[in-house]
């Protein structure tokens, strides 16, 4: 029912290329950004579940390189 469905509406094929160009680039951007990002900042939030102090706001004054 569905294949019919969608098989009928005209231009459908647009929608599936623009949904898988913006699906790589999003994942292009968090690959670039994950080479970018300072590793302490990593290592902070790799060790927040962990702190016995859940209640602080955290003071974490790194960024990106």
């Amino acid at each position: 029912m569905f294949k019919e469905v969608l098989q009928s509406i005209e231009g459908i094929e647009f929608y599936t290329i623009v949904s898988m160009i913006i699906l790589i680039l999003f994942f292009i951007g968090i690959v670039i950004w994950l080479f970018k990002v300072d590793k302490k900042y990593i290592k902070h939030m790799s060790e927040l579940p962990l702190n016995e102090n859940n209640n602080e706001v955290s003071n974490f004054t790194g960024g990106t390189k």
